[in-house]
C-alpha cells in the first residue's frame, strides 16, 4: 500500500476519515470544525508533511508530521494519525507509523514526541510501544472520554539518537523500563 504526500485534491477523501475519528471522541480533543478549519489543521505546510496511504486509489489513512516545537525545540518532531474506521486492523496505522519514524530520522530529528496519546486507546499505545516509543509520563484525567470518563494522556517519546549509535533506547538513570508501565505525573511514590 503506497504512502505519498497529500495534496489539497485529497481533502475530500481525508475529511470523512478526520470527521469519523474526531467525532467518536475517543482519541482527539479537537473541537467541532468545519471542513475548511479541519483542512487547515491537518494539511501541514513545510517543513512539515501530511501523507496518505492508499490501496487501489482509495485513501485508507493519513498522518501529519513536523516539528513538535519551533526554535530551540525544533530538533524533536511530532505526528498525528487517522485511519478510516473500515480500514482499522489492516496494518494502515503501523505502515504510517513506520513512515513517520523514517521521515523524522531522514530529516535529522533527534526524537519524536507524542504529546497526548489517550491511555484507553490501547491499539495506539501498543503500536507506538512496538515501534520503540516509551511512555515518559501520564497526565491523569486530562482527557474526557465519552466511554470511559476522565482518563490519562500519555506523553510518548522515541529517541532517534540511540538507534544511530546502535545502543538501543537510552534511559536516564532511574527511569522505568517501557514494559514496567507508565509513571504518573503527580503520583506519589509507593
Amino acid at each position: 500500500m503506497p504512502i505519498r504526500a497529500a495534496t489539497e485534491r485529497d481533502w475530500p477523501e481525508i475529511w470523512p476519515i478526520f470527521l469519523a475519528t474526531v467525532s467518536d471522541g475517543e482519541s482527539y480533543a479537537y473541537p467541532d470544525q468545519t471542513t475548511d478549519q479541519a483542512r487547515s489543521l491537518w494539511l501541514e505546510a513545510p517543513p512539515g508533511l501530511t501523507v496518505v496511504l492508499e490501496d487501489r486509489g482509495i485513501i485508507l489513512g493519513s498522518a501529519k508530521m513536523g516539528l513538535n516545537r519551533p526554535a530551540n525545540g525544533a530538533h524533536v518532531g511530532t505526528a498525528s494519525f487517522m485511519v478510516a474506521p473500515e480500514s482499522r486492523g489492516r496494518g494502515v496505522g503501523r505502515a504510517l507509523g513506520e513512515y513517520v519514524v523514517a521521515w523524522h530520522r531522514a530529516a535529522g530529528f533527534r526524537g519524536i514526541q507524542f504529546n497526548a496519546v489517550v491511555e484507553t486507546n490501547a491499539v495506539a499505545v501498543r503500536l507506538w510501544r512496538d515501534l520503540g516509543f516509551e511512555i515518559v509520563g501520564t497526565v491523569p484525567g486530562a482527557f474526557r472520554s465519552p466511554t470511559h470518563g476522565y482518563v490519562g494522556l500519555h506523553v510518548m517519546f522515541l529517541d532517534l539518537t540511540a538507534a544511530e549509535s546502535g545502543t538501543g533506547p537510552r534511559r536516564r538513570p532511574g527511569r522505568r523500563s517501557p514494559r514496567a508501565g507508565p509513571a504518573r505525573i503527580g503520583a506519589q511514590p509507593g
